[in-house]
């Protein structure tokens, strides 16, 4: 490798190159009425945070001094030596990279406020005052401090005139990095997220992305999950992330308790918790995705339709400017990447999951049926597990309709590739489920097509062309429509988003149409998981329960080419890549729209080690695989040339179906609309410029 190959290599791993920022919520242990012990302990934790590359580290509340020490926050020896330790701690971040929220004490025009100071290589950036105080049940605030509304465009000077210290004051303040596209951070503190309409929400409107609670927030029983609903509620509304810091070991028990709990969120979900009740200073770290986020309120058209309708407040803030200068090199990724983002690997959420989609496809067929007239459903059954999934969404759905199964009409078709085991799978469900079911061989017919056709192979030759493959799926679909004409049916489709993605499926008459398509939501790493599901909660009698697990170790193929020597069958995945892979790919592409680079770097967090990590329960040990980042690169490069190349024809003119998985789903009537004859050449561009191949 070269030596710019090698740094490209290393820049490629910085999370800091791929829209990411490392954020820290920290607690540490307080000394009542101390403050320049208490900024001691501060700084202790942000040399901790400057040593992992952190570019925000949030403190509790009134940190500097304590916060339940009541009537000592009027007394100057106290707030001197306050104003003394912030001077210190502006001192001592020179050669610090975090931004510094800290909370502290401070007077200002002639009263004190419960103060948010931001700190950042040497400069004061500016001090957010407490806006809403409580004065109810154990809180008496407003006996001490001043609320912060009114503030807004003012300025604080920090103590004595030879080394006063001048910043912007007010609750209109954004801190924005320079260098770092995205990272635009507020404070607010404790109280102020109790309110019905928080500052951070009016912050997150006006930009802020990364909002910050310095909390001190005693703790009684359940509590903490309180304050855990009401974090990630805000960081779903505003579409941020969300840290909090509350106060822990030191603060006075005179008539409360501390459990400093850590938290940081990211757009409804939890991404890190400490434990709470630390003996010391403890931290939450986590890598927020600005990129994330940034894409979500440009597609969330309302999100900036609510900006518009509170231009006044949002269009006020102040936005004070600063550099991270993050290091270039890779520091690792402090965040959980999902293989899988269509399938969640905790049991309890998978099997929630698999219940909604499978009662989602079942209720659209239902739906679909009633609004027809009752048709019969007519169905081609290969013993795969695409079209395995929606027979047994069909049978399903019949019997909510209190209709027999035997009004679904399944044809198992066999073809020039079709191999004992899954027709005899295919034959065996159909069996079991009892629906009407037929062998209806295409062969013949293909070979009357290919001898019109003058194809090679009805001369003898072993050509297998894409004519070959589709000569036999086209009869196949025109066979289910004419028979679905005679019988008085509908069209059940099979086909997967995985397939719709990737272009894999015949266009026209062929598995790309049906009348209804239950599965055109569904992803290929999905569907295997809703089958063990209907399995493990016995949806249906032991035998159909017994051949669906038959079916599920079964190779994804599309069996239209004869085996070869070895009896090796076809295999989907070595021509369009690994459905796994392909679907992480296509999450990342379809629901935020990221760029290859980023989807690359993810994907090798997310699959370079079968070790590390969680797997979906129930997935098999010996399936799990790993890639290096040139097979990551490789295959993204096929998803991108079948995506955005010479698929959307196909997609333009797909059947209904149901929407079911939050990923997206990829109808030209829903979450993706694209032109049928665009190109792949700026993603592809980007994918060769910006991702190494070793």
């Amino acid at each position: 490798m070269t030596v710019d190959g090698a740094a490209r290599t290393l820049s490629f791993g910085s999370l800091y190159r791929h829209g990411m920022a490392r954020v820290a919520a920290c607690t540490t242990p307080c000394t009542i009425a101390d403050p320049m012990a208490n900024a001691a302990a501060v700084l202790d934790s942000v040399r901790e945070c400057d040593g992992q590359a952190v570019a925000v580290a949030l403190f509790p509340e009134l940190a500097l001094s304590g916060y339940a020490i009541d009537d000592l926050f009027l007394q100057d020896c106290l707030l001197d030596a306050v104003e003394k330790a912030i001077a210190h701690l502006v001192e001592q971040s020179r050669d610090l990279m975090p931004l510094i929220l800290v909370g502290a004490p401070l007077r200002h025009a002639g009263r004190v406020y419960n103060t948010a100071v931001a700190v950042h290589r040497g400069r004061l950036l500016g001090v957010v005052p407490k806006v809403h105080l409580p004065n109810y049940r154990e809180f008496y605030e407003r006996r001490h401090f001043a609320s912060g509304a009114g503030t807004e465009g003012g300025t604080i000077r920090i103590g004595a005139q030879d080394g006063a210290l001048d910043a912007p004051f007010g609750p209109d303040l954004l801190f924005a990095a320079e260098d770092l596209d995205g990272l635009v951070v507020h404070a607010e503190v404790c109280e102020d997220l109790w309110v019905a309409v928080p500052p951070s929400s009016e912050a997150a409107l006006a930009g802020a992305t990364v909002l910050a609670n310095l909390s001190a927030s005693n703790i009684t029983i359940g509590k903490a999950e309180t304050r855990r609903l009401l974090c990630k509620s805000q960081s779903a509304r505003c579409i941020a992330a969300y840290l909090y810091s509350s106060a822990g070991a030191g603060e006075s028990t005179t008539d409360l308790a501390w459990d400093g709990q850590a938290s940081i969120f990211e757009n409804g979900e939890t991404l890190v918790e400490t434990e709470r009740f630390p003996k010391g200073a403890q931290m939450a770290v986590a890598d927020v995705d600005l990129d994330v986020l940034r894409q979500e309120r440009l597609r969330m058209g309302t999100f900036d339709d609510n900006r518009r309708l509170h231009g006044t407040p949002t269009g006020g803030f102040r936005r004070i400017a600063f550099r991270v200068d993050p290091p270039g090199g890779d520091v690792g990724l402090r965040r959980s990447v999902p293989r899988f983002p269509f399938v969640p690997a905790v049991r309890e959420r998978l099997e929630l999951d698999c219940y909604e989609a499978y009662n989602i496809q079942v209720a659209g067929l239902v739906q679909r049926l009633r609004a027809t007239g009752m048709p019969r459903v007519v169905i081609g059954v290969s013993g795969g597990l695409d079209s395995t999934h929606a027979l047994i969404v069909a049978a399903r759905a019949m019997d909510l309709l209190d209709r027999p199964r035997t009004d679904i009409l399944a044809f198992t078709m066999p073809g020039f590739g079709t191999s004992d085991k899954t027709k005899g799978n295919a034959l065996r469900l159909m069996s079991a489920l009892g629906v009407s079911h037929h062998e209806l061989d295409i062969r013949p017919a293909a070979n009357q097509m290919l001898k019109d056709m003058d194809h090679p192979y009805a001369r003898g030759e072993a050509v297998y062309d894409v004519t070959f493959e589709n000569v036999q799926a086209g009869l196949r679909t025109d066979y289910l429509f004419r028979l679905a004409n005679q019988r008085g049916g509908i069209v059940l489709g099979t086909g997967d988003l995985s397939e719709l993605a990737l272009g894999w499926c015949t266009y026209g008459v062929g598995d790309q149409m049906a009348h209804y398509n239950v599965n055109s939501g569904v992803p290929k790493s999905l569907i295997q998981h809703l089958i063990r599901w209907v399995i493990g909660s016995r949806q249906f009698q032991d035998e159909v329960l017994d051949t669906l697990g038959a079916i599920l170790a079964t190779e994804i193929s599309p069996e239209l080419v004869p085996a070869d020597s070895d009896r090796a069958l076809q295999s989907s995945e070595a021509v369009v890549g690994p459905y796994e892979l392909q679907d992480f790919h296509l999450f990342y592409t379809l629901r935020y729209g990221l760029r290859p680079s980023k989807i690359a770097f993810l994907a090798l967090h997310a699959w370079s080690d079968a070790e590390r990590g969680d797997w979906p329960a129930g997935y098999p040990v010996e399936k799990r695989s790993a890639y290096t980042l040139a097979e990551i690169h490789s295959w993204l490069r096929v998803f991108i040339q079948r995506f955005f190349g010479f698929s959307q024809f196909k997609r333009s003119a797909m059947p209904n179906g149901p929407k079911v998985t939050a990923g997206g789903s990829l109808s030209p009537r829903g979450d993706w609309r694209a032109p049928s004859d665009g190109n792949a050449r700026i993603w592809l561009e980007e994918l060769e410029r910006e991702v190494p191949k070793e």
